[in-house]
Order: C-alpha cells, then sequence, then structure tokens
C-alpha cells in the first residue's frame, strides 16, 4: 500500500512560482468584531497584520493571550472573513477565480488546540482522519487506506487505534490523530495553533519531533503559533511576535530571541522561567495589563507598558520595516527608525 508523499517543493506540480516564490504572502490583515450595546465600537482582534510565509519554513507566531493570534490563524484559511487585506497563495491572490477559498483549503490545514473537541466523538479514528480524502474524491476504501498509512506516520498503529472513538484516547492520541487528518490530504502548508499546549511535556516534547520529522518527510511549511517561547525557539525558523492585534517585530529566530529589537519581545524573553536559582526573576520584566482592545492608546500601542516611552510613541504609531529577505529583522518601534527623533535610537 502506499502512503501519500511529497515531492520537493521545485518539482511539486502545484508549486506555480518556484521553490524562492514565498508560499504565502499577507497583506494588512484586519478583523474587527463587533462588540453589542458599545456604541458602534469592535473589538480590534488583527488589526493591518503582514508577513511572508517561504515554502519550506517553520514561522512561529508569538504574543500574550489575546493578542489575536489564533483569529491571524483563521483568517489565513477564511474560517473567520477577514475585514480587509489580501492573501497570496503561490503568487495567486486568494478567494478570486483563480484560488477560490476551497482550493486553498485543499492545500493548507489547520490543527486546532483542543485536540478532542476537533474530533467526531461519533466516528471511528479511522474514518475521521480518511474523511478528508473522501470528500476530495477518493473511493470510501483508498480514503480508509490513506487514514491507515496516515496513522501509521504519526506513530498509532492503525489496527489497534483506527476503529477507536475519541474517548478512548489520551490527549496526546488525540493530537496524533488530528495532525493525521490534517496531513491526509496531502497540503503544502499547516498552520498549528497551540498544538502542544495542552499536553504534558514528556507528550509535548514526544509530538514535538514528530511535527519536525513530518515536516522534512513531506516537505511541509508550518505556522506554527504558540504562547511557549522555548517551544518556539525549538521548531521555527523565524519568529513573528504579536502584541494588540498588532505584529510588532519580525525576524530569524537566533536573531529575535538573542538579539530582540522591540521592548515588548525583550520583556516576553525576560519573563520565560529559568531553572537556575541565581538568575531568580525578582520583578516582573513587563507591568500593568494590556490595553482594552476595543479602544486601543493611540500611537505605539505598546507605549502604556514600555519604559522607554517618549512623546513620539504616544502620538505617533510606528510601522513595522520593510522585510527584505529571509534574514530580514524588524521592528514597529520608533527607537529603530532613523526619522522618529527618539532619544534612544543612537542605542537601539
Amino acid at each position: 500500500m502506499n502512503s501519500p508523499v511529497h515531492n520537493g517543493s521545485a518539482l511539486d506540480p502545484r508549486d506555480r512560482g518556484g521553490p524562492l516564490q514565498p508560499l504565502l504572502i499577507a497583506r494588512e490583515l484586519r478583523k474587527h468584531f463587533p462588540v453589542k450595546s458599545s456604541g458602534g465600537k469592535s473589538i480590534k482582534a488583527v488589526d493591518g497584520v503582514s508577513f511572508t510565509v517561504r515554502k519550506g519554513e517553520t514561522l512561529g507566531v508569538v504574543g500574550e493571550s489575546g493578542c489575536g493570534k489564533s483569529t491571524l490563524a483563521r483568517l489565513l484559511l477564511h474560517l473567520v472573513v477577514p475585514d480587509a487585506g489580501e492573501l497570496v497563495f503561490d503568487g495567486e491572490l486568494v478567494d478570486t477565480p483563480e484560488l477560490p477559498i476551497g482550493a486553498l483549503r485543499r492545500q493548507v490545514q489547520i490543527v486546532f488546540q483542543d485536540s478532542y473537541s476537533s474530533l467526531n466523538p461519533r466516528m471511528p479514528v479511522r474514518d475521521s482522519v480518511a474523511f478528508g480524502p473522501f470528500v476530495q474524491g477518493k473511493k470510501k476504501q483508498q480514503a480508509r487506506d490513506i487514514a491507515c498509512a496516515m496513522l501509521g506516520k504519526v506513530g498509532l498503529d492503525p489496527d489497534l487505534f483506527g476503529p477507536r472513538y475519541p474517548h478512548e484516547l489520551s490527549g496526546g492520541q488525540k493530537q496524533r490523530v488530528n495532525i493525521a487528518r490534517a496531513l491526509a490530504t496531502e497540503p503544502r502548508m499547516v498552520i498549528l495553533d497551540e498544538p502542544v499546549s495542552a499536553l504534558d511535556k514528556s507528550v509535548e516534547a514526544q509530538v514535538l519531533n514528530l511535527l519536525r520529522a513530518l515536516k522534512r518527510q513531506f516537505n511541509l511549511t508550518y505556522l506554527f503559533i504558540s504562547h511557549d517561547l522555548n517551544v518556539v525557539r525549538y521548531l521555527s525558523d523565524r519568529v513573528l511576535v504579536m502584541y494588540l492585534g498588532r505584529a510588532v517585530e519580525i525576524g530569524p529566530i537566533d536573531a529575535v530571541f538573542e538579539r530582540p529589537l522591540h521592548p515588548y519581545t525583550r520583556a516576553l524573553l525576560a519573563s520565560r522561567p529559568s531553572m537556575d536559582p541565581a538568575r531568580r526573576i525578582e520583578e516582573a520584566p513587563i507591568t500593568g495589563d494590556p490595553p482594552n482592545p476595543i479602544d486601543p492608546p493611540p500611537g505605539c500601542r505598546f507605549h502604556t507598558r514600555c519604559p522607554f516611552a517618549e512623546t513620539t510613541c504616544e502620538k505617533i504609531d510606528p510601522a513595522l520595516g520593510v522585510w527584505e529577505g529571509p534574514q530580514s529583522h524588524v521592528a514597529a518601534c520608533h527607537m529603530h527608525d532613523v526619522a522618529s527623533g527618539h532619544s534612544r535610537l543612537a542605542h537601539g
């Protein structure tokens, strides 16, 4: 029985633009959720986010709870329809006759955080995994063969686990089933929305190693969302930092973790727990709560919590620097904008 295996990106018949063309380009994505009885106000969940995902890379997305990470993931698949902005997938504009939403979803899949609610409790695991290939036109037995092959790929014996129902599986096993289900349709890109946050640490490590192995085997591109910075560093090639619906920094993973440009990124990194008693955190690296997303502050949205905030920060919204290549490292901060007049510019 042949298992579904992807070819290299340059040889994949679905690859329209060659290996150097970005697989996904997001431009000024915006999603505001209206709030009832608020006089027409709305929650600015994602407010003008732009980024690029290259073929074969893993882009990590980090930020505090409520910053818009999960909404961003759903916007990419139009599970939530964006209010503004555009998506380009391998050179073609999404939600147009050239690339309708259905065609995009055949090439991009998502794995959600809650592994149990993602599965149909009345459907055996094997049938859940086979459902995608079946909907895409495979015959029932062929879809089941693909499901069995994919269960084996994620470390689950198809004869043992295939007939089981979700309630008979552990959290780690359910998440493996969700990964198998996502890969059964042979996607080119997988969006992973907090896929290991609900797992024990030992199981988390196993699933992360599985994701790395599957990425190599199937030549996948990942968008990996997590609040765990150590997990993001382990899995990602580049990282996008979000704060209050905005992208505030993006760059290669080592550059961002070792030389963060944005004060918010520095605070996030400083908040990581340490196993060394000599490096115990005595004071919170960031103070205060995030502002209300219904009514964010003017200027830089981080200025109400930033120790380096000046008048410029309160009045002018800093732009994210221009992305110029794989090694570009940019931040939306006046301390890194020559034209801003910030007094700490020389130290940025």
